[in-house]
Formats: structure tokens, sequence, C-alpha cells
């Protein structure tokens, strides 16, 4: 007996269009642009050190616009996210985080209505320890009057907020290659087989349980984190003989892309929280091309996206490369840390009466 045939990502943007008769197939056409990128990165990165790929970019101007020194797969992975889905006609515009501002399609090109926003290469501190890294993407429809009047899109145009995203996901160069996709029905996980070179469908509606015993923060910021996730942390590591009443793991990677990807698999919660370390950059991750697109995934799946205070996908944009606190997992967990910091907003974080352990906060 012959086993049932595995769907291919393509089979499956094609089953999703059916959906709406009217799609034209630029949507679709895109997400494969993107998914190519992704395969070419994958190939690059497997190759690493055999064809001189790792290490920093070494160009005297090799810092990005975070002020972070690129590594030599840092520029390439958003070259090939460029040269992969700029000449496709889907496109108005993009906007990289290796790109100060929104990149524009060649004028030999036709002009789409969506503009792509993305980070080539999330986690690539850790590329020369061969640890897994990804690509992060999200989707947004391009403002009518920019690819119907050929304007090219201005930084403001990006700024919208997660909740209109029409599709999100991540590429994992790991011991396999990974794509995870939300077109806004579920989220599926797509692994790419090598022989054919096909991402096929291998993990269809993934889901998040609403509850764990796992949670993910680097404790070496313990010292700026607000009271509130102290609170929560302290919580956690107290285990069984502290008020949660249950022992929990504690995992951290530095690759968010990881990070999201173990959650999705098999639950947890993350926390780079918001800080005071620098009051200029009030959270490490971007919210356009990080926390947005994995926001998206999170809620799809039936978890909690979060600043801590609120939800990120109403988050109203300020500036293309803004930085945010995110919070992200099973949904009971992260609405708790939220409950902590409406608690600590409505006290006063730092009246001795209403301490993280006081007699009001139970």
């Amino acid at each position: 007996m012959n086993a049932a045939p595995v769907t291919t990502l393509t089979q499956f943007l094609i089953e999703e269009r059916r959906r709406f008769p009217d799609a034209r197939g630029e949507f679709n056409a895109l997400l494969l642009d993107v998914a190519l990128a992704c395969k070419t990165i994958s190939r690059r990165i497997a190759r690493g050190a055999l064809y001189n790929l790792l290490g920093d970019h070494g160009a005297a101007d090799s810092v990005n616009v975070q002020g972070e020194v690129q590594k030599k797969l840092d520029v390439l992975s958003h070259e090939i996210f460029v040269r992969r889905t700029e000449w496709g006609g889907h496109l108005a515009g993009m906007v990289s985080e290796e790109a100060a501002e929104p990149i524009q399609i060649p004028e030999r090109y036709p002009r789409g209505k969506y503009l792509l926003l993305f980070d080539p290469l999330d986690g690539s501190s850790n590329i020369d320890v061969n640890v897994s890294v990804g690509s992060v993407f999200s989707i947004l429809r391009a403002p009518e009057d920019g690819a119907t009047a050929g304007r090219n899109p201005a930084a403001a145009d990006f700024l919208r907020p997660g909740s209109e995203q029409v599709a999100a996901g991540y590429a994992l160069y790991g011991p396999s290659t990974m794509l995870v996709l939300s077109v806004g029905t579920g989220v599926h996980g797509f692994t790419l087989d090598p022989e054919v070179g096909e991402f096929m469908l291998s993990h269809p509606d993934l889901h998040i349980p609403a509850d764990t015993q796992e949670f993910a923060i680097n404790s070496s910021n313990r010292r700026f984190w607000e009271p509130p996730v102290r609170r929560y942390v302290d919580e956690c590591l107290a285990g069984k003989s502290g008020p949660r009443d249950k022992d929990f793991n504690m995992r951290w990677i530095a690759s968010l892309v990881a990070e999201a990807h173990r959650i999705l698999m098999r639950g947890g919660v993350f926390m780079y929280p918001r800080d005071s370390r620098d009051p200029a950059r009030p959270g490490r991750l971007r919210l356009l091309y990080e926390a947005n697109p994995i926001a998206f995934l999170i809620e799809q799946a039936g978890g909690r996206a979060s600043t801590g205070r609120q939800a990120i996908l109403h988050v109203a944009p300020r500036a293309i490369h803004q930085r945010i606190g995110f919070v992200f997992g099973a949904r009971n967990e992260v609405e708790r840390i939220e409950r902590y910091h409406a608690q600590a907003s409505a006290l006063g974080d730092h009246k001795p009466l209403f301490h993280e352990r006081g007699l009001f906060l139970a």
C-alpha cells in the first residue's frame, strides 16, 4: 500500500488560493519567491567555513543601522532576499534590518501591491558556533496610491500595526530547514526535502498549549528588569516550593527564530522584556520585522504575544527600526505577566507594602 502523497508548499498555497476565486496569484508567487530565498540562504549556511562565509563582514562600514557589526552571512542573506523578490512584480517596496531606509524596486521591474519586511538572518551571532539561526518575514498590502500610481513607498507606508499583516513566517536553518508560515488561517510547518528541493507540509495546524512549565529569558539582564518581570521569574525559579506550586525549566538560545520554533513545537513562554539598560532603546527586538511576524504566528497558533502591557499586534509603530519589549507563548503565562505589570502600574512599582510578594498581590 502506497503512502499518501505529501503536500508541497506550492500545493498548499494553491489550495488556500482556491478559497478566494478572485485571487490572481501574485500573493502565492511572492511567498514562493520568499521560500526560494530561504532555500538559497540555507544552502549558503550549510557550506559555512568551507566557503569562507563565517565571521564578520570585514568592510570598514560593516555596521548596520542598528549599530551592530554585520556578519558575512548577514550581508549575503540580505542580498539574497532582495534579489529573489524584487523582480517578480509583486512588491511595491521592502524594509530590511540591514538597510537604514526602505528598499525601492528598481525601475526596470514592475511594481506590485505588497510590502515585504524581513530580518534576513536572525541570530547570526550563533553562526560561528553552528547553532540554529533563521530568517523572519512579514507581508503587508501596499497603500492603494502606491503601486497603482507608481509611487515609491515611504517609511510611513510601512508603519502599520501587526494586525494588518496578510502573512508572516520564518525559516529555521537547523538540523533540517523548515519554513513556518501563516496566511491568516492557522500556522503550518514545512520541512525542506533536499533531494527534491521542495518544502513539504510536515507540521499542519500548529497549536500552543495555554499552560507551560518552561520559560526562556536572558537572566544576565536581571539587574535591568522591571519589578513585574523579576517577580514572574522569581516565582518560576522557586518551583514547587514557591507560589506557582510547580517546577519550571529555563531555556535560552539567543536566536528569536529558534526560541519561537521551540514554543510552537512544544509550548513555553519567551521574554525579552523592556528594561532600563538604555532608555533610548526600550527593548531589544525590532517591532516591524521581528516582533510583528512572530506575534502573528503565535496568535494564529492560539498563544499570546505582548509587550508585557498590551498586545504586540495592536502597537502603532513610530519608526521602521523601532525596538520593543516582547513576551510571547503560552496564553495563560503571558496574561499572568501582563497582570503583574498592570498591578505594578496601579499600585506604584516601589511601594514597600505592595512588594511583589506582598499581601495584596497574591
